[in-house]
């Protein structure tokens, strides 16, 4: 029922939408004639399929073309990338009227950190991280845009090639599992603008991840790459590319292996990402298929309560403090798809995918490793999402103005089922199932009004049903828990956006933006919904009962771009209603009193010549309770303050590159510490430098992080009961990685 209602709507869409078009005027020449005085105008694309990879935004414009420099490691994989970058420059691409950063092939290639999550945090002002582990690799590190604290992941929206990689539990998306040889570019949206075009979890911004497919490259490439490093971590990377007439095909690789900083704290992955491209000029179809095999080692966090005189952090900053508990997790994914030229502006794209997650993990508080009463849980859990995307991409004049308007389908099918019971091997207490289904529609409209004014304007409206039941059993083996309650629920919600930029000449330009977005409970939210004990502390049955948050933001700033300068900075404000929090006091989830986060966040780069560009960036972020009992002190794990600084410095003809960056941030509130009682976990700050060349086809770097040593934490979380005391996460010195390789 739900499917043939979905595709009835689909093809009212598009036969609406392709009647709408033929009133565009879409005759190529009639469009030439209404631009001949109006040269500033973004030109009509209507000769060839669209890069759907890119955000789903706006008419074609100059993407990153205007800011390509050679590179002496971003370009010889020859594998399908789309050019070198400028140090995630400012770019007018994306969402009219949103703040948008663009980090290319080269960018990451000259990165000293290894560490996607690093490397983003370097090149977008106000980005912050919070990390766990640290060192070469950077698993379950998350990245936070404008301040969300313990919940950044559920506010973060993470694409790979314009389509979504958050799912509906709560494990969040592992950006370590993303080869970073695969890498064209990484486009940011800051902010919520981005909801419209995709739904939710875009409050606090968008990361679209765009990977190199090998379409035009030569008939064969390969590159392969060997490093190793600190804590005797080793790995490997390969890509390769075949090209044959319309034909294209590309694989990229990566695995490796660390004893990591902490004992207990090895660390095992492979990934790989493989695609099949066919390109004509009226059509164009693809094949990705993924895979990833992560397992992972847990110590634990290093106590320090001063009231009997414990400090872990200075007395075993390297221990474990749970020293057999792990978390392994095995991922697959297919997306399959095609873009259709209808007629000249208007093309089909039509997308679907597969998505299969499985986790398993197990938690011993106890100095044993064995199953016992309330001291040890194993979890077992496996989510699958069905996903079908098509949408029209209608370029015209209307009305002699240049138009975009992209409009579609979204629907999901998302099943989760998570076993949990005291050990591998035993019956479990709780077999959770739960089943989300959402189906959305969506317009935006991007109009060229002038020949110095974008606007863009557009709607979705979501409907998301859910069913979540448990079925416990009362006599698997150390139970002392109850069943949730089972839970049917149905609700539509909707986002909006209103956007527009005016270009005040050719250097400078103003921007400004108002949104609505939502998230709604994530499945491990849900099962931690509802009081699980009454006063006495008699347990109580758990609910999946949760409000979705909502967000309202405006925001507003300037770009420059002329020579070698480019800046962008800008203000926003977002009022949220119902953000999610787990309570550590009653032991779940819980809808907070209204929350604010308000800031500025700038960006500038600029090339001194063709061997040095110097960059840099710097936020304040305030994330604050504006109701409640907790009514104006700070969100935890968000620093007010950030800042970033690098530069890449061509020495010698590509033979010998220097690459450095420093990050710094202020202090910021423990999680659980949202009655800011507690010391905050101190301000710090970190320089990285890389040393790199190419000669030939054989390239070479070497890595020193942390070039200072400093020893730090950026997590940690306070004690519900005991003022003072409060468990860390240290993370490492200083480390370094030597890497070599070769493309043929």
């Amino acid at each position: 029922m739900i499917l043939s209602r979905f595709v009835t709507a689909a093809r009212r869409c598009c036969a609406g939408i392709v009647a709408a078009a033929s009133f565009y005027s879409l005759d190529p020449s009639i469009a030439h004639a209404q631009q001949a005085g109006a040269e500033q105008l973004p030109p009509v694309e209507v000769t060839q399929p669209d890069d759907q990879s890119r955000t789903r935004a706006r008419a074609a414009g100059d993407g990153d073309a205007g800011r390509r420099r050679a590179s002496p490691n971003g370009a010889p994989d020859g594998t399908g990338s789309s050019g070198s970058g400028s140090g995630a420059a400012a770019s007018n691409d994306g969402i009219v009227g949103a703040a948008t950063t663009i980090i290319t092939a080269a960018d990451i290639a000259h990165a000293p950190s290894q560490t996607l999550a690093e490397i983003i945090a370097t090149q977008v002002p106000g980005a912050q991280i919070t990390t766990f582990y640290g060192g070469q690799i950077g698993a379950k590190t998350s990245v936070d845009l404008r301040g969300f604290g313990a919940f950044a992941t559920a506010n973060t929206l993470v694409l790979v090639n314009g389509r979504r990689l958050n799912d509906i539990d709560m494990a969040q998306v592992d950006l370590s599992t993303i080869p970073l040889n695969a890498i064209e570019r990484i486009e940011i949206t800051r902010g919520n603008s981005g909801a419209v075009l995709y739904g939710d979890n875009a409050v606090g911004g968008v990361i679209n991840i765009v990977t190199k497919n090998g379409v035009g490259g030569p008939p064969a490439t390969a590159r392969i790459e060997a490093g190793f490093g600190s804590f005797n971590t080793g790995l490997g990377n390969v890509s390769t590319a075949l090209n044959s007439g319309p034909w294209s095909t590309s694989f990229h690789g990566n695995a490796v292996r660390t004893d990591g900083y902490r004992d207990n704290n090895r660390y095992s992955q492979e990934n790989g990402v493989g695609n099949l491209n066919y390109t004509t000029p009226g059509l164009t179809a693809f094949l990705t298929v993924t895979g990833d095999n992560q397992e992972l080692r847990l110590p634990g966090g290093r106590t320090v309560d001063p009231s009997i005189g414990l400090d872990e952090l200075a007395t075993n900053r390297r221990g474990a403090g749970t020293p057999f508990n792990y978390a392994n997790q095995q991922g697959f994914s297919a997306t399959a798809g095609f873009t259709k030229t209808l007629v000249n502006g208007v093309d089909l794209i039509v997308d679907g995918g597969l998505r299969d997650k499985k986790q398993q993990s197990a938690f011993f508080s106890s100095p044993t490793p064995v199953p016992a009463f309330f001291t040890s849980t194993y979890v077992e859990a496996d989510l699958t999402t069905w996903s079908i995307t098509p949408r029209l991409s209608v370029k015209s004049l209307l009305f002699g103005m240049p138009s975009q308007l992209l409009t579609g389908i979204d629907y999901y099918d998302a099943s989760f089922q998570q076993n949990r019971g005291a050990g591998q091997g035993l019956a479990p207490w709780h077999n959770y199932v739960l089943r989300q289904q959402t189906v959305a529609g969506y317009v935006q409209h991007t109009l060229a009004v002038t020949a110095t004014t974008d606007i863009s304007y557009g709607a979705r409206v979501q409907n998301i049903g859910l069913s979540a039941r448990d079925d416990f059993d009362a006599a698997a083996p150390f139970n002392a828990d109850i069943g949730a309650l089972p839970l049917r629920s149905d609700e539509t919600q909707y986002a909006l956006h209103l956007g527009a930029e005016h270009r005040l000449n050719e250097t400078v330009a103003l921007f400004g933006r108002a949104a609505r977005a939502f998230r709604t409970p994530d499945v491990d939210e849900r099962v931690s919904s509802g009081p699980s004990f009454d006063p006495f502390f008699n347990p109580l049955p758990q609910t999946f009962r949760l409000k979705t948050q909502t967000s309202q933001d405006i925001e507003g700033g300037l770009r420059i771009r002329g020579g070698g300068l480019q800046m962008q900075s800008s203000l926003y404000l977002m009022d949220l209603a119902n953000e999610i929090h787990f309570n550590p006091i009653l032991f779940y989830n819980t809808n907070l009193d209204p929350t604010r986060r308000y800031g500025s966040e700038t960006s500038v780069s600029y090339r001194i010549n063709d061997a040095l560009l110097v960059r840099s960036g710097m936020a304040y972020t305030r994330a604050v309770f504006r109701e409640g009992v907790w009514a104006g002190n700070d969100v935890p794990l968000v620093s007010r303050y950030t800042a970033s600084a690098g530069l890449t410095w061509n020495i010698w003809q590509n033979y010998l590159v220097l690459d450095a960056t420093a990050r710094f941030w202020s202090e910021r509130r423990m999680d659980n510490d949202q009655a800011g009682t507690q010391k905050p976990i101190p301000a710090n700050g970190t320089i990285d430098l890389k040393l790199s060349g190419q000669f030939e086809r054989y390239f070479w770097s070497l890595s020193v992080n942390n070039v200072l040593n400093a020893l730090y934490y950026d997590y940690a979380i306070a004690s519900t009961f005991t003022d003072g005391r409060f468990s860390a996460y240290p993370l490492p010195g200083r480390t370094y990685l030597l890497k070599a390789g070769a493309t043929f």
